[in-house]
């Protein structure tokens, strides 16, 4: 132990932080990966066509992995510079198919279709998070899934949307864990709607066929989102319509809060309070929006520290968030943007975990403002990033200043050599 980390122990002990018991305390919190950032949101089944239904990717950066064993090598090697706890998050359009198992479309999809997922995260010790995919298919009807007027198209999406829960139900089993499934639908118009009633009509009716049956190994969670490129008129899955539905539910059926899918002046960490109140799981995808829901990878700001703030402030929010990662940057290197957004929500968190809360919540709560805005600006100049290079070296992992020259380095030994 290094004499600068016991500088900053003594730093926060004396504000009754114990900094060693807060790294042990983050190193078991999971932060699940998503895959879809080392590929640029292209997955396994529909190789002619494009990211679309307001998923976009720009930039073209050399060596996007295009296979499993690609996508699972440079996770791994991404995983090997993050600290703490890893899940993975993965949509169903990384179904891996082969001789043994040929191309079947996505209302015909398998546990079998995700067994090498399995295996893979069994072997390296990650969990699974788990996504229908409602998006970049010729199924997707003027802008329209599950909510479509047309009858086709609705069941086809609910046979997926069932095949997906089924999937994941098994994925829980075998892990023996719970599974969180995130639908994100993505359903919505580009002008202005005529009948936003009968769209969601057919929304809720879909959903309740797809929620007909019981899923013991998941937590059910619903997205919703002001708006996506190409439906920027109307969505149909907005917020009220699934904290209602979920909360009409109950049980482990959820809402999911994406950073980046809200009015830009809406405080997303602010909305946590409230949902946990009501709510057994808070999930939460985790992505730095730029002036709309641009997905850039996350960066360790103001919103980011708040974020961390609240998952710690809120009594019982440590246990019951889920916490996934969402950004997609194809114009720079895809396992370093991996490194710097899930390092940035461990920093968050060891944020959140490093503040006075109990002081702050006393100071709130008897009315001393001054001091209580005197603390907070204290505590931003403590030394924090010694305790996070202590975190990192326990975790044997690189600290920040040593992370590029490792992603540089697998660039140029394993990137730079695909076509």
């Amino acid at each position: 132990m290094s004499d600068i980390y016991e500088y900053a122990k003594e730093a926060y002990a004396a504000y009754g932080i114990d900094t060693d018991a807060v790294i042990e305390k983050l190193s078991q919190k999971a932060i699940s990966m998503h895959c879809w950032q080392g590929d640029d949101v292209m997955g396994f089944d529909q190789k002619d066509n494009a990211a679309s239904g307001g998923i976009m990717t720009t930039g073209n950066y050399l060596g996007r992995a295009r296979t499993f064993e690609e996508l699972t090598a440079d996770f791994e090697k991404a995983a090997s510079l993050i600290p703490g706890k890893k899940r993975i998050n993965l949509h169903a359009s990384y179904a891996v198919f082969n001789d043994a198992n040929p191309w079947h479309d996505r209302d015909e999809l398998v546990y079998d279709d995700f067994k090498p997922w399995v295996e893979w995260a069994k072997k390296n010790g990650f969990g699974i998070d788990f996504n229908p995919t409602l998006f970049s298919h010729p199924m997707v009807n003027h802008g329209l899934t599950v909510s479509s007027p047309d009858k086709a198209t609705r069941d086809f999406w609910i046979r997926h949307c069932i095949a997906c829960r089924k999937i994941a139900e098994k994925i829980g089993e075998e892990l023996d864990d719970m599974v969180l499934n995130n639908f994100w639908i993505p359903d919505g118009l580009k002008d202005v709607p005529t009948d936003r009633f009968g769209l969601r009509e057919n929304l809720k009716n879909s959903l309740d066929e797809i929620y007909s049956f019981e899923t013991p190994h998941v937590v059910d969670s619903m997205e919703q989102k002001l708006f996506g490129i190409g439906v920027e008129g109307f969505t149909v899955g907005n917020q009220e319509f699934y904290v209602s539905y979920a909360a009409k539910k109950g049980g482990n059926f959820v809402v999911l809060n994406d950073l980046g899918h809200f009015n830009v002046g809406e405080d997303v960490p602010d909305k946590l309070s409230s949902l946990s109140l009501f709510f057994p799981y808070i999930p939460l995808h985790v992505t730095r929006p730029m002036h709309w829901d641009s997905d850039h990878v996350t960066l360790f700001n103001d919103t980011m520290k708040e974020l961390g703030e609240e998952i710690v402030r809120v009594p019982g929010l440590w246990e019951k968030s889920m916490i996934g990662m969402d950004f997609f940057d194809a114009a720079i290197n895809r396992v370093g943007a991996w490194a710097t957004g899930m390092r940035t929500m461990e920093k968050a968190l060891l944020w959140g975990l490093l503040q006075p809360t109990e002081r702050l919540k006393e100071l709130q709560n008897t009315f001393q403002d001054s001091e209580k805005m005197m603390v907070l600006e204290q505590f931003k100049t403590m030394p924090f990033g010694i305790v996070w290079d202590e975190y990192c070296r326990r975790a044997g992992v690189p600290v920040d200043a040593n992370v590029w020259p490792k992603v540089k380095e697998y660039e140029d030994e394993v990137l730079s050599k695909r076509a």
